[in-house]
This record gives C-alpha cells, sequence and structure tokens, in this order.
C-alpha cells in the first residue's frame, strides 16, 4: 500500500509531525507563481541571477532526512532564488520531509510501505542508506554523491546528572548500550545510567551507526555475537523512533532516574533552543564517536530532473548553504567547527572519531540487525517430565526445569511488543494422551490469550515461568512435541517475522512415541525453504542425546545449545538467540 507524500515546504526551526501532501508535481506546480515572484525581486536586487523560462519548469523533488530538512528547505529556497536552468527551463526544487526507511524501499521497488512518487535526489541521515540502496540495485542512482553536513553521535543527559557522572569519575562509554548482564552484574550501578536508549536502527541513520559501535565494541566469534544479541534484544525495548521522543523523555523525571540517549549532537542543539534550567549536555564517549554524514544523492531517471537535481547538489556547497548547516545545528563535512551559537552544552572542539567503525563494518552491522531486529513469531516448548525434575546438584535444590524458567522469564523482557509468542509444555500423557498441551496459543503478546482473558500473553507467559513445575512421575514425549509444534509455527508461518520452535529441555525422549528417525523424515518431508520455521533446542542436563538433536536441529538450519550447570543457561539463552545472526543464511553443520 504506497503511502502519502509528507513534509513541509519552508524550514521551520521545530520538529513537527510531518503534514500529508498532494502528489508531488502537483504541490511544485502550486509553487511555482510564489517561487517566481520570488526570483524576480532576487534578480531586482542582485546582479548575476540567471534568466529562463517558467513556462515549462524543471521540477525537482528531493526528500530528506527529517533532521535534516529544514536545512535543506533554506537550501532550497535560496537555490529556487537563482533561477537556475536547465536547458532555458527553470529548476524549480521543494524539499520534503521523508524518513529514509520507505525512501529506500522506494527506490530499490518494494511493493509495501513506499512512498507515492519516487524522489529526483535524496538526502539521508547516513550514507549506510546510499550503500544499501546500490546493493539492493536501485536503478537511476547516481555512482556519487555529495556530503552535505556531519553531526557527531553523543551520549545526551541533563546537566545535573552529566555533573554527578563526572563527580564519581563516570564516564560514558559505548559498553553501556549493553545490557548490565553484558558487564558482569543484573542492574546498572548508582554510577551508571539506568537506560541508554538508541534511535531506531530501522528508521534513523544514528540507530545504524550505533548498532556498528556494539558490533565492534562486543567483537567476532560467538561470544561477540551473544553480546550482540543481548544489546539488539534490548535496543529493540527500548529504542525511539524518532530524536525529539527521546530527549523529551530525559526531561521526564517520573520513570527514569539516570536516563541517557545516544542522538547526534544536532538534535541537542535544537532540544536546547528550548530555555530550560537543567539543558541536555551532549557527553562524548570515552572510545571515540562516529560521525553522522548526510549525503545528497541524484535519483531521478529523467535527464531533465536528473540534470536540474545535480544543479542543486552543486548549490549545497555553496557558501550559504555552508552557513545555514552550522546555522542550523550542523558541522560541516569536516566537522571541525562546533555548530554556531552552540552554547556550553555543545563541545567546541573537533569530534574524535572511533577509527575501528568503518564504512564496511556499520554496512555490516546493519545487515546484523535486519536479521536479529525482524519480530520473532516464536513457540516455546517447555519439558515438564521427570528429568526435568531431578535435583541439580549444588543448586540448592533447583531443577533444570526451574532454572530453565528462570532464564526463560528473564529473557522475556529482551523480547519487544511486536513479539509473536506461545508456550506449550509437554510430558507423555498431556493433552489427552498427546503428550504435549498449550498453555498460551501463539499470538501477540501485548494481547490477551481469548477474549474473555483479562491479562496480556506476556503476563501468562511470565507467571508461567515462575509457576510451573515438572511432572516427577511422567516421561517424556520429547519427539512427538517438537514435530507437532513445529507443524504448529508453520501453520501459523508470518513472512514478516522469524518463526522459530524453541524447545527447552532434558535432551532425551522415552521412546513411546515417535522414533528420531521418524521424526528427522517427517522434517525434512515438510520443512519449507521459502518458509523456513527454524527448530532451536536449549538442554540442560548430563545426559543429552547431543547427536540426535543436532540432526534434527539441522534439518530446518536451526541450532542446539547445552548447558550442563545452572550458571550456563542465562549464556546459553542468549546463545540460542544469537544464531539468528546468519539465519536464514547458516551454514548448515556437515
Amino acid at each position: 500500500m504506497a503511502s502519502g507524500r509528507h513534509g513541509r515546504h519552508r524550514a521551520e526551526p521545530v520538529f513537527e509531525p510531518p503534514r500529508r501532501r498532494t502528489g508531488r508535481r502537483g504541490v511544485l506546480a502550486a509553487v511555482i507563481v510564489v517561487v517566481l515572484v520570488a526570483g524576480v525581486l532576487v534578480v531586482v536586487g542582485r546582479r548575476g541571477a540567471g534568466s529562463c523560462s517558467s513556462r515549462d519548469p524543471v521540477l525537482v523533488g528531493v526528500d530528506a532526512a527529517v533532521d535534516i530538512a529544514p536545512v535543506a528547505m533554506e537550501a532550497a529556497e535560496g537555490f529556487n532564488a537563482t533561477r537556475a536552468a536547465v536547458d532555458g527551463r527553470c529548476v524549480l526544487v521543494q524539499v520534503t520531509e521523508q524518513s529514509p526507511a520507505p525512501v529506500l524501499r522506494t527506490l530499490i521497488g518494494d511493493r509495501a510501505g513506499v512512498l507515492a512518487h519516487r524522489p529526483d535526489a535524496w538526502i539521508a541521515d547516513s550514507s549506510a542508506w546510499i550503500r544499501l540502496a546500490r546493493k539492493q540495485g536501485a536503478p537511476s542512482m547516481a555512482p556519487s554523491e555529495t556530503v552535505m553536513a556531519a553531526s557527531p553521535l553523543v551520549f545526551a543527559t541533563r546537566r545535573s546528572l552529566a555533573q554527578r557522572f563526572a563527580t564519581r569519575n563516570t564516564d560514558m562509554s559505548w559498553e553501556m548500550i549493553f545490557p548490565a548482564t553484558a558487564r558482569g552484574r543484573l542492574q546498572p550501578t548508582g554510577d551508571e545510567p539506568d537506560i541508554v536508549r538508541i534511535p531506531d536502527p530501522s528508521v534513523a541513520g544514528a540507530g545504524i551507526a550505533t548498532v556498528a559501535a556494539a558490533r565492534d565494541i562486543a567483537g567476532e566469534g560467538d561470544q561477540g555475537d551473544k553480546e550482540l544479541t543481548a544489546f539488539v534484544r534490548m535496543a529493540q525495548a527500548g529504542s525511539a523512533p524518532d530524536y525529539r521522543s527521546m530527549l523529551a523523555a530525559v526531561d521526564d523525571h517520573s520513570f527514569w532516574k539516570r536516563p541517557v540517549v545516544v542522538v547526534p549532537e544536532q538534535s541537542v542543539w535544537l532540544h536546547n533552543r528550548t530555555p530550560s534550567p537543567d539543558p541536555v549536555v551532549a557527553l562524548t564517549p570515552k572510545e571515540g564517536t562516529i560521525i553522522l554524514d548526510y549525503p545528497y544523492v541524484v535519483t531521478s531517471a529523467d535527464p531533465a530532473d536528473a540534470a536540474g537535481a545535480r544543479l542543486f547538489g552543486n548549490w549545497l556547497t555553496s557558501p550559504e548553504v555552508r552557513a545555514a548547516v552550522r546555522g542550523g545545528g550542523f558541522r560541516l563535512p569536516d566537522g571541525m567547527d562546533a555548530p554556531m551559537n552552540a552554547g556550553p552544552e555543545i563541545p567546541s572542539g573537533r569530534p574524535r572519531p572511533r577509527p575501528s567503525i568503518t564504512p564496511l563494518m556499520i554496512d555490516e552491522a546493519l545487515d546484523a540487525w535486519s536479521r536479529l531486529a525482524p519480530p520473532s513469531n516464536i513457540l516455546v516448548l517447555a519439558d515438564a517430565a521427570k528429568h526435568m525434575a531431578e535435583p541439580i546438584a549444588g543448586a540448592k535444590g533447583d531443577t533444570p526445569l526451574s532454572v530453565a524458567l528462570q532464564a526463560t522469564h528473564l529473557g522475556l523482557q529482551l523480547f519487544p511488543g511486536s513479539t509473536r509468542m506461545g508456550l506449550w509444555e509437554f510430558a507423555d500423557g498431556l493433552g489427552g494422551g498427546k503428550g504435549y498441551r498449550s498453555l498460551v496459543r501463539l499470538g501477540p503478546i501485548t494481547q490477551p490469550d481469548g477474549a474473555d482473558d483479562q491479562f496480556t500473553r506476556q503476563s501468562r507467559l511470565d507467571r508461567f515461568t515462575q509457576t510451573l513445575k515438572a511432572y516427577k512421575d511422567r516421561d517424556s514425549s520429547l519427539y512427538d512435541s517438537i514435530f507437532a509444534g513445529f507443524r504448529e509455527v508453520t501453520d501459523k508461518y508470518d513472512p514478516a517475522m522469524n518463526n522459530s520452535l524453541l524447545i527447552i529441555t532434558a535432551g532425551k525422549d522415552d521412546g513411546k512415541g515417535l522414533s528420531r528417525q521418524d521424526l528427522a523424515d517427517r522434517l525434512r518431508q515438510d520443512w519449507d525453504p521459502d518458509h523456513p520455521v527454524q527448530i532451536i533446542v536449549l538442554a540442560f542436563g548430563k545426559n543429552v542425546d547431543t547427536a540426535g538433536l543436532r540432526e534434527i536441529t539441522s534439518i530446518t538450519n536451526g541450532s542446539l545449545h547445552v548447558a550442563t550447570s545452572a550458571g550456563e543457561i542465562i549464556d546459553v539463552f542468549l546463545s540460542a538467540l544469537a544464531r539468528r545472526l546468519c539465519h536464514p543464511t547458516c551454514v548448515k553443520p556437515g
């Protein structure tokens, strides 16, 4: 369904919800008279202005990221007044606010979530979007782009909190974007932020850059994948779609006590245009930062429109526009000089970049996010058979099931509200002899499981993680339950989500139903690579049938994760989620 074009025509020094516009050509035509009158006035007072025919102007539509759009609008107004021409025809430019994601989808020819009109040029909030568009085969994109402005990423918080952090020698660090558990503690200390929110990488270049920083800090390998997964899960739950709402949350004292947000420096500059007794301060992470660029690229296939768009691109490097860039809270592309009227809340010196975060790393981080971030459609199977009721040595009465459910209780906090989830338990004889039964049906976690239910699925799931018990006298129906759960997720497959079956088990079937070979044969027959359902097994204990479970998970491009002690379970849980870093292109075990 194509979305309508949104945006403002003139620059205004505030963030506003974009207003709906009619088609681009109609809007441009409607402003021709006003622009030409302005052009005539400029011609009177300014020698050297061009002359052109207004009978059939070249209309150039430019989509610009929301934060840079006001500056681009001011630039377009100045450009239109010069009466630049293509083959004697006046070139008229209109800039429209537009988030990068729908522009990208439009340029590459997606069918859903696209704009009503393809832009003639694009100003994104990161070159990563431009590279991604080229990588995905967007036609008619110019081979090069012009960087219009720059803004470093900063950690922003209230001045009073910044002073508190400084007094306690707490430097801002990219490690703070990870959950506290990644730093070896359950909760942040009183000397640290209690929340670090990032922009949504699906819609903001600052979010993409933050994912790259997380990838850089986490490193490569299995441990790095697990830490990046923990970051992504937390970020999904706490990311915000725009900088304005993030900075407003910093000013809100009602919930978070020590909030910090990762935003471009320019958004702090803009936020502080409104006077406050406790203004927001931009702090630079101790490891160095990432400098966002704002590239302009021509995207039109029409020769005249493309020529007009190139003329506007040249204008963006003019002294007039460079002054407007700094006057709008940005730095010039070299990052040297701070924004005009920055005040003491903005660092005056040139920001120190983190050299290890290269464009290639940013692109790889965006790919990783795209695999990790899509919502989950996930059915959890909890083994309630006798093997999960056996005490764990040295674990103070804990059983494999109780410890696994503790991990699941924490894991539930990592899933965002867009998740679809369900819960089954399985043991021989349950469900009228089937060997399994549904406790929470697969569906949106923010909605109740049925019209008469007063609680959301998430509340129900959380309750079961604290109350579910294993049956000391029942055998395990593991293989029957795996196949039934696989069919359930397959039947409720959602192409916009990652579809998974997550099994928490002691890893042993007691042989009263399907054999391992029967299960493997049925999975090979039913697994559809075009609609992949991934089987992930989290097994606990020393008697896990690892060979059998590895065969089963490999058929669906899934994974097996085994923990032998209670302390490994959180680590195993994150390992299982990190598998999605390569899904669905994971190399199957040989």
